[in-house]
């Protein structure tokens, strides 16, 4: 075969599950995230000749993040029809399911540009160094981006309990 496509079957087959997982949380929907996995190896393998001996998994990431972001840019447009889909039943799959919309409600309160570094920074466990360079930020801007962001998630989880005001401390009674 040519371009070593086996390399690139071997590739896909190991690699399309999470980049799917991470594409539903960058979009928190399942479809885009389906079409932005597979748009992201179609645009790997057209690559593949020059990136299989390098890093192919952090190009695919680079791409991935890249195809979301511009989604966040330009949105596609929706023309609106007389019927409305059939939406789908949610299972009572229970905890699995309860736990995925719970992190996907959670990470829906951040920014794009903040979920973008959190599903990189702690999804992919990339350093700082590489979601700069992937989003075109500086070092600075990603951790400032990635502290705001948990510190957000941890109030609209609830871990933090939010702050008393002086009257409720007892301060000043």
């Amino acid at each position: 075969m040519a371009r070593g496509d086996d390399d690139f079957i071997a590739f896909a087959q190991a690699s399309s599950a999470r980049l799917q997982r991470a594409a539903y949380l960058l979009t928190g929907d399942q479809h885009q995230a389906e079409e932005a996995a597979q748009a992201t190896l179609v645009r790997v393998y057209a690559a593949w000749g020059r990136v299989r001996r390098r890093d192919p998994y952090a190009y695919a990431r680079t791409v991935l993040t890249n195809l979301v972001t511009d989604q966040w840019r330009r949105p596609m447009r929706e023309y609106a029809t007389e019927t409305m889909p059939e939406q789908p039943v949610p299972d009572d799959v229970a905890d699995v399911v309860s736990k995925r919309r719970w992190l996907i409600g959670v990470l829906q309160a951040l920014s794009p540009r903040e979920r973008a570094v959190v599903v990189l920074r702690h999804f992919f466990d990339a350093s700082e160094a590489e979601v700069a360079r992937e989003l075109d930020l500086s070092a600075g801007t990603v951790k400032s981006l990635n502290s705001r962001a948990l510190a957000k998630l941890r109030i609209t989880a609830g871990l933090v309990p939010p702050l008393r005001t002086e009257t409720e401390a007892g301060v000043g009674l």
